[in-house]
């Protein structure tokens, strides 16, 4: 009998005033816009989509394996580092059906955008990659543009055994 687990993922930056800094969504750099505060290229989407396959799998869960601690991380690729966890979960024997994510902001827009997403994270996950922009409405933190957040939902097979 084939396993099958859903994991949900999330992930939430602040805009940083560092003009320095790009904002990166799925592997795209958006020159221009603010960047986000964090310890790798602080890329929500990616970042929500390796939770998911980590939580989908209960193979522990971002800070432990790329710890903000840890100066190896500083400045990393997190489009690597989901190719990174998508590795992990297919050596324990689990093949990702799909991996949805949602993008909350009010800027910028996806949608001109969203295939170049979608691709980088469907070759990096080694799986279909949907992803979808939302907007806050204006409401609460993420209205304000303060932050951008991420929502991700994976699913994983393995076959035989129990869950």
């Amino acid at each position: 009998m084939t396993q099958v687990r859903v994991g949900q993922g999330f992930d939430v930056h602040a805009h940083t005033d560092d003009p320095a800094r790009e904002l990166v969504l799925g592997g795209v750099r958006f020159p221009g816009e603010r960047g986000l505060n964090g310890h790798s290229d602080a890329d929500v989407a990616a970042h929500a989509a390796a939770d998911a396959l980590l939580g989908a799998t209960g193979l522990g869960d971002l800070g432990t394996l790329f710890p903000d601690t840890d100066p190896a991380w500083a400045g990393a690729d997190s489009v690597a580092l989901l190719a990174d966890v998508a590795r992990r979960v297919s050596d324990a024997g689990w093949e990702i059906g799909n991996i949805d994510v949602k993008v909350v902001c009010e800027r910028p827009r996806l949608a001109p955008v969203k295939s170049r997403i979608e691709a980088n994270l469907t070759e990096a996950a080694g799986a279909p990659v949907t992803v979808s922009g939302r907007r806050a409405e204006g409401l609460g933190a993420l209205g304000r543009q303060e932050g951008i957040a991420a929502w991700a939902v994976a699913v994983v097979t393995r076959p035989g055994g129990t869950a």
